[in-house]
């Protein structure tokens, strides 16, 4: 979509401010004038490249927000229906890294095509409280807390920096599309196995595979969030795995899939299969790749 653009409909301290955005414009523009403005929300999603547009189909996330917890609305272009559709958030099905606009396709390709998202923002000079320990250690306050947007937006953007998350033409670590692997959602069984291989893997005494709070599945039951870059590096993977490449793991980043200057789609998904395949022998758990295949799959 080459439409940009941003209108704010409304803003005042009681409602908030409701904008509207073309899916065209770039997220991270959004972002900045979002500061700028003093609405706050979306400012841990600094640094994140790509279009509004896609925001919300892979409800995109990062330090402890994630872009479903501001959008209002989502105007599509339904290619089924062959009609322009507005969705609200609870039609659209979002989940971690997930939505309907991902889950359904035409003719191979996505049903729905994002015109334009609308997001209600709280106006404020603080940011929203800070929910993830590195970013809040780097800011030098406690978990909870909240700070200065624009500080919230430079902190965020170092730690992106740190992982080779902020694109550099002159650095390859950054020549990825971001996170490649999903972090597993594990029900509490299926992770107390997976403590258990790697204790008999990694020793007794050894390090334990990480535990979060995953949210429940549609049923209601628990879930376990793991980390995808804790497997891969357990399994034998570490920063640069693959160097020289063509395509090799980040130096920075172990879930950062990256190009090293001449690698072609066929080089990064027999790399992501190799990775994947690993972890599943190693720990029994099955990586789920982030980005949407396009003409075959992993």
């Amino acid at each position: 979509m080459r439409s940009e653009g941003i209108a704010v409909e409304s803003a005042d301290y009681c409602g908030g401010a409701f904008v509207r955005v073309q899916a065209g414009t770039p997220w991270d523009d959004f972002v900045a004038e979002a500061v700028r403005s003093g609405w706050a929300g979306i400012e841990a999603l600094s640094g994140i490249p790509g279009a509004v547009g896609a925001t919300p189909v892979q409800n995109v996330g990062a330090y402890g927000q994630e872009v479903s917890q501001t959008i209002a609305q989502v105007r599509v272009y339904d290619r089924e229906q062959q009609r322009i559709r507005t969705f609200f958030p609870v039609d659209c099905r979002f989940s971690y890294r997930h939505s309907l606009f991902k889950e359904t396709s035409h003719r191979g390709t996505g049903r729905y095509v994002v015109l334009e998202v609308a997001f209600q923002l709280e106006i404020a000079d603080l940011s929203r409280p800070i929910a993830y320990a590195d970013l809040a250690a780097g800011l030098g306050v406690e978990q909870g807390a909240r700070v200065p947007l624009a500080d919230a937006r430079e902190a965020v953007l170092e730690q992106r920096r740190r992982r080779g998350m902020v694109l550099d033409p002159a650095d390859h670590d950054t020549w990825s599309c971001g996170s490649f692997f999903t972090n597993p959602l594990l029900r509490p069984a299926e992770h107390d196995a997976l403590v258990a291989r790697a204790a008999a893997l990694l020793g007794p005494d050894g390090p334990v595979p990480p535990r979060f709070p995953g949210g429940t599945d549609d049923s209601g039951a628990e879930l376990v969030k793991t980390s995808a870059a804790w497997l891969i590096d357990k399994a034998g993977f570490g920063k640069g795995y693959g160097l020289p490449g063509p395509a090799a793991l980040s130096t920075k980043h172990t879930l950062a899939l990256t190009n090293r200057g001449h690698a072609t789609a066929a080089d990064v998904v027999a790399l992501a299969r190799e990775v994947r395949d690993g972890v599943q022998q190693a720990f029994g758990v099955t990586l789920v790749n982030e980005p949407v295949f396009v003409g075959h799959e992993l």
